[in-house]
């Protein structure tokens, strides 16, 4: 097994960072009136992602980030509601592939927390 020597080493960090990016290529897109709104919202969710877990990884012990790793996952199903009510108003039109992006890290996040005893 590779030792970690930061949370750069976490596949579920990168894939949250890839998230991010796919989440702020959407929200360009949302009207101009959201700006303040959802858009401005989901964006602050989804950061808190990988920041999260970068956040976890840096402390010592696995309890601590076992918390943080919560913590992401809570962000993560914020962000699940929000494309929702985005595609709900039509402001994206095909959620499938964010959707299975957002299965697959929450699927990660809890085989990490599992393994934190």
């Amino acid at each position: 097994m590779t030792k970690i020597q930061s949370h750069k080493d976490l596949y579920v960090w990168k894939e949250a960072m890839d998230l991010v990016v796919v989440v702020y290529k959407l929200t360009e897109k949302f009207p101009s009136h959201e700006a303040f709104g959802l858009t401005s919202q989901i964006r602050r969710a989804v950061i808190s992602i990988p920041s999260n877990i970068a956040e976890g990884a840096g402390r010592k012990g696995g309890k601590e980030f076992s918390r943080f790793l919560y913590i992401a996952l809570g962000s993560l199903s914020e962000v699940e509601t929000q494309i929702e009510i985005a595609f709900r108003l039509q402001y994206i039109k095909n959620i499938e592939d964010v959707n299975k992006s957002i299965y697959f890290i929450r699927s990660m996040l809890s085989k990490l927390i599992k393994s934190l005893g």
